[in-house]
């Protein structure tokens, strides 16, 4: 079996014990969790670009597509990047080979106020996600950033929310992770599904 087919198909050893589904769905959704030990291994433009495509694919309000990503893979980039995150992200963050900021367009095309973009734009970070998981990789959403900042040096216009920074690349060893941290380095659990689902009205 090919590494993506056990992805897909076969809960992976590291998540084995740690998350079990109420129901029957795809192991690759308790395969996806979020790391902080990222190896230095750099990621391929190609593997990179295919989890943006993945990404873009999301479904949106009138097919809008507001969301954006802008990209830090070089050491230049990454160094501009890591200014704008907070120092304890920046702990664990800085080893990732790749940096995404997720944004997206608050207005149409038109001008009108667009009420789905951040909706939306999480449908694409979540395809984002999956599609990371698909192909071996790890990604980490970070909301401890400076927005203003991160703003400002990346010249971003006022009528584009930045949502999170998202680190990517390959699983490394926690050992690299300060002491604090080690122990939070495994795939965390769910709530019950019947504290979040309603039938009928919110209760």
């Amino acid at each position: 079996m090919s590494n993506v087919q056990s992805i897909v198909n076969e809960i992976l050893p590291e998540v084995q014990g740690q998350r079990k589904s109420e129901y029957p769905v795809s192991p690759l959704f308790l395969n996806r969790w979020s790391t902080r030990a990222f190896s230095t291994r750099k990621v391929s433009d190609q593997d990179l670009y295919t989890i943006l495509e993945a990404a873009h694919w999301a479904p949106s309000s009138y097919n809008d597509q507001p969301w954006r990503f802008i990209v830090a893979k070089t050491e230049e980039q990454l160094s501009t990047f890591h200014s704008f995150l907070n120092e304890f992200n920046l702990t664990w963050a800085s080893s990732a080979p790749v940096l995404i900021v997720v944004a997206s367009d608050k207005l149409r095309e038109n001008g009108d106020p667009n009420g789905a973009h951040a909706f939306d734009a999480g449908a694409a970070w979540a395809s984002l996600a999956i599609q990371a998981t698909i192909l071996g990789l790890h990604t980490h959403a970070i909301g401890g950033f400076d927005r203003n900042k991160a703003r400002d040096i990346l010249n971003v216009p006022d009528h584009i929310e930045l949502h999170a920074v998202i680190a990517l690349g390959y699983l490394g060893d926690k050992s690299v992770l300060p002491e604090a941290i080690q122990q939070r380095e495994v795939p965390n659990d769910r709530r019950p599904l019947n504290e979040l689902v309603f039938e009928g009205k919110f209760e």
